[in-house]
């Protein structure tokens, strides 16, 4: 019988990388016991090196009185981090392929009620759940980068998705400190991704016609757009834009300029050349510097501001069920 979402003590994970492996420190952060299965060479040292790093940033955000490292349990097979799971978090490779085979896997294997979740950030769950005896307890939970420190997870049902199992899964994120976002409508690419997709497009047009380098367009955001869009979200700032009359002046004011060749849309082709401006601006960009010293600080910053926004009204416009 599926639990409260309240109530889940096992979960299990399929692949243990970046996503999979921040999702594992989430889960035991929140007193859970975390089966792992990842077939690649050195996981587990892998994960258990990562879960020592960022373990005083889990304290910082509040450990669960039974979260130990200890709770974290590598297995030899899919099947085995799976049979007895309550919530099964998948993680593998953008692949389709392999999507399909995990699904298929984690279903034959998994008790027939426990809801099977995907961190896909991009393919749609009626692609991956294919020839499946449970699809209805399948659905994304598309997450942000790490997610035991960012809020945001989408979670998206397909045709086949039940709606109570849809339910369940935006409950149980949320009762374990997330900020679900519910999508009933199966879009490619989801709501966020498909946001910094397009503003990706347009920074790998300006670096590679020379219009601005990398640490140029860096300073830009993180001192400009990127500021507001972490207070309030794009279409708040807009609307503030528009000054007394609010969005309906910044529409009429601005929608002309629309028209103006200010976006190259389609993204250009990724040439060795460009991609080497792009890789050599990112070294320039950090000096060097280790990725887990990069990492530290960024997770550092971010539960700085998670904290600020937390004790502000701000966080909460637009989403009053978010948690306070």
């Amino acid at each position: 019988m599926r639990p409260n979402p309240t109530e889940v003590k096992r979960v299990g994970i399929v692949a243990s990388g970046t996503i999979g492996g921040g999702w594992a420190a989430h889960f035991i952060r929140n007193g859970m016991t975390v089966k792992v299965y990842d077939p690649g060479e050195g996981a587990e040292q892998i994960l258990r090196d990562r879960l020592s790093q960022v373990w005083h940033i889990l304290e910082r955000i509040g450990l669960h009185p039974d979260a130990s490292p200890d709770n974290l349990i590598f297995t030899d097979t899919l099947e085995e981090a799976v049979a007895d799971a309550q919530f099964v978090q998948e993680n593998t490779p953008e692949r389709l392929p392999i999507k399909i085979a995990t699904f298929q896997a984690i279903d034959a294997a998994a008790p027939a009620d426990t809801i099977i979740a995907s961190s896909t950030s991009g393919y749609l769950m009626s692609e991956m759940a294919v020839d499946l005896k449970h699809p209805e307890r399948c659905t994304v939970a598309h997450p942000f980068n790490p997610p035991y420190l960012m809020p945001l997870v989408e979670v998206v049902a397909s045709p086949d998705t039940s709606e109570e199992a849809h339910q369940w899964a935006v409950d149980f994120y949320r009762a374990n400190g997330q900020q679900p976002l519910k999508l009933n409508k199966e879009v490619p690419g989801f709501v966020a991704d498909r946001i910094m997709e397009a503003v990706w497009r347009e920074i790998l047009h300006m670096i590679d016609n020379d219009m601005a380098t990398v640490e140029e367009i860096d300073m830009a955001v993180r001192y400009g757009p990127g500021l507001r869009w972490a207070l309030m979200g794009p279409l708040s700032v807009l609307h503030l834009g528009g000054g007394e009359g609010g969005m309906a002046h910044l529409i009429h004011q601005f929608g002309p300029s629309l028209k103006a060749p200010w976006t190259f849309l389609e993204a250009p082709e990724l040439t060795d050349e460009l991609a080497n401006k792009v890789i050599d601006g990112c070294d320039r960009l950090t000096d060097g510097a280790p990725i887990k010293k990069l990492e530290a600080e960024r997770d550092d910053l971010l539960l700085k501001l998670i904290d600020m926004l937390d004790a502000s009204d701000l966080w909460h416009v637009g989403n009053p069920d978010a948690k306070k």
